[in-house]
This record gives structure tokens, sequence and C-alpha cells, in this order.
């Protein structure tokens, strides 16, 4: 939500930015006394994750926005910081880092702007669900660690991370087509049982949904009915098994959850346009 800007009760101080290379990552956990502000910002995108508690961060002249649990802020280059713990939050657990990101992530930063109307310009905010938030947090905390380490390559360890943390801002992201976390949840539980029996009804379970609703909305979101999904991911894995063991068909069939070989092998046909035993022979 947006609030007067009188919210702020600290008053501004210039803090120096950060020295970094490419990336900077780390977690806070802010008494009511936290406040940075950097009047001409950084080189780098900045990137704030509320884990708890919550913060202020001013969006312009008149507006200031108060972040909460699974609200993420990001930054862009040059825009001013000024943000800190939200006095009536009393506190403020963030996860945050700089970064001067690759080319390649633009379209990941692409972030809705964090007041409509304009503005808030240089400002994005994302808000997600506990589940993606966790898994978000899981990569920033792995981005910060990773820049601790004295081996290796920490920097690209750490670019790693806070790009995975991206890619999964992105499935909330209001500009692109969002994931619903109920999907999500059926998703993650077909990888994990993709050669087990796996009946709508189980799934529905797994996402807290009657077994109509979730067929309708995994249809919608995947773009395929979920039948259709997990054959087709069955016979993906089929398929690298084919091409990289000299296992017998009828064991490949097996592995991925089917106990007949021959409508294993016609439906792989059917599927991949070719017999199970031609797809090796085409492959070595």
């Amino acid at each position: 939500m947006d609030d007067p800007a009188v919210r702020r009760q600290v008053a501004p101080v210039e803090v120096p930015p950060p020295e970094t290379g490419r990336v900077l990552a780390g977690e806070f956990h802010q008494d009511a006394g936290y406040h940075v502000r950097r009047t001409r910002g950084t080189a780098d995108w900045l990137l704030l994750h509320t884990v708890g508690g919550g913060g202020l961060v001013r969006t312009s002249e008149t507006h200031v926005l108060a972040t909460e649990p699974g609200e993420a802020v990001l930054l862009h280059p040059g825009t001013l910081h000024d943000y800190g713990t939200d006095p009536a939050a009393g506190h403020w657990h963030l996860l945050y880092c700089h970064v001067h990101p690759p080319a390649t992530w633009l379209a990941l930063l692409d972030w809705p702007e964090a007041v409509s109307g304009g503005s808030a310009s240089g400002i994005g905010r994302i808000r997600l669900g506990a589940e993606v938030s966790a898994r978000v947090q899981q990569q920033l905390r792995g981005a910060a660690r990773a820049t601790r380490l004295a081996v290796g390559r920490p920097e690209l360890f750490a670019l790693n991370a806070i790009e995975a943390a991206l890619l999964w801002y992105d499935t909330q992201n209001p500009r692109q087509r969002q994931l619903d976390e109920r999907v999500l949840r059926v998703l993650e539980h077909l990888d994990a049982h993709l050669t087990e029996d796996v009946d709508v009804a189980r799934l529905a379970d797994v996402a807290h949904l009657s077994p109509s609703r979730l067929s309708h909305l995994f249809t919608a979101q995947v773009g395929t009915p979920i039948s259709r999904y997990i054959e087709a991911q069955r016979m993906e894995l089929a398929a690298r098994l084919l091409e990289m063991t000299g296992e017998p068909i009828s064991e490949v069939a097996r592995r991925v959850g089917f106990r007949d070989a021959l409508y294993f092998s016609r439906r792989f046909r059917a599927l991949q346009g070719a017999s199970p035993s031609a797809h090796r022979a085409r492959h070595r």
C-alpha cells in the first residue's frame, strides 16, 4: 500500500554506496532505527525482499511504499535509495542483493512499477505467495553464502542463485503469465512421483482443490490436460534413458511407469515419431 511520507520517522542521512564487484548479497535483521538514503542511488540494481516485519521505501516525493513479508522491491541503477524500517512494524527482516546483471537478465528485471500511474519510475515491486517466497528466500540466501566462499568462483555461484531467484519472481510477474502456486505444488509432486500411479483425486488433495477445479486450472496454466502432461513427461524421460543407457526397452518402460512394454512402445511411437528401438539407434 502507499503511505504518506510522514510515516518516515528517521531523519535522512546520506549513506555511501557499498563497495561491490558484480554482486553483493546478504540478510539483515534491523530495528526501528534502520534507514538508508543515497540521493543518486547506485550503479547497480538493488533487490530488497521482505521476510518479516516491514520496511518503508520512498517511491516519489509524495509516496512511501510499505513493504510486507513476501514483497520484493527492485531499484534500478541511478534511482534514489530512501528506505528503512517501518516504525509501525518495529523491525525489518530482509534479504538484499546489489547486482550488475548480464544482458540476458533484462527480461527478468522487467517488473511492474511500484506505484501505478508511472509515479514510481525506477522502482518495481512483486508480491509473492508463501510457497514461491520460500523458494526465492532459499536462492537469495544461497547467493549470500556464495559470496563468502573462499574457493571456486564465488561470484558466479552467487549470480546463478540470484538468476534462479529472479526466475521464481518471474512466475508471479503480472506482466507475464503467472503460475498459480497450487499448480506449482502439483507439478513438483508429479516430478517427484512421475513413475507412480497418479490420479487426479490425489493431485487435487495436493493442490487443496476439487478434481474438476484442478483439471480446469492445470489445463489453463500449463496448456495441456494432466494426463497428457504426465505421459509427455514420462516419454521425455524414456527418451533420455534410451539415448544414454543400454537397458532393455522393457526395463525403460518399467522405469517410466509402464507395466506393459508393448503399450509403452505404441505410445512412445505416437508421441516421439519413432519406436523406442529406432529412437535409440538414431541417437547412437
